[in-house]
């Protein structure tokens, strides 16, 4: 459940087109959230992430690169709430994580950004159900 296989990865334009889209959103300091429940067509419910860092905000790649390795594995560690939510209710999801702070965070603070965006999207979906029932 800790992986972070291929298919949990959000490549293809299109997809990333209507995630943004479509999509709902929020800011959670670093992050700008956005994601999407969508419904489950012939694959398996997924909890699928696209990572992006501005090359405005960190001119070098090597820099680029640490920020998300680091989101990368927050992102493994803290994802488990919503892969359960997918499983459960049959749904796939994405989330566009877009890192906004000018600084590097340390991974404990990555850490705990990350699960608190989690809980956030987590929030707003339970929400979003008791409203349509």
């Amino acid at each position: 459940m800790e992986g972070f296989p291929k298919y949990e990865r959000i490549c293809k334009e299109n997809d990333i087109q209507s995630l943004f889209d479509q999509g709902a959103g929020f800011s959670c300091y670093p992050y700008r959230v956005v994601y999407r429940f969508r419904p489950v067509g012939d694959l398996p419910p997924t909890c699928r992430l696209l990572l992006s860092v501005s090359k405005k905000r960190f001119h070098h790649a090597i820099k680029r690169n640490r920020v998300k390795r680091l989101i990368r594995e927050s992102w493994r560690k803290n994802k488990a709430p919503l892969c359960e939510i997918c499983q459960r209710d049959t749904i796939s999801l994405d989330v566009a994580l877009v890192y906004q702070a000018t600084v590097i965070h340390t991974y404990p603070e990555m850490m705990g950004k990350t699960a608190k965006a989690v809980k956030e999207v987590v929030r707003r979906y339970e929400k979003e159900i008791q409203t349509t029932h």
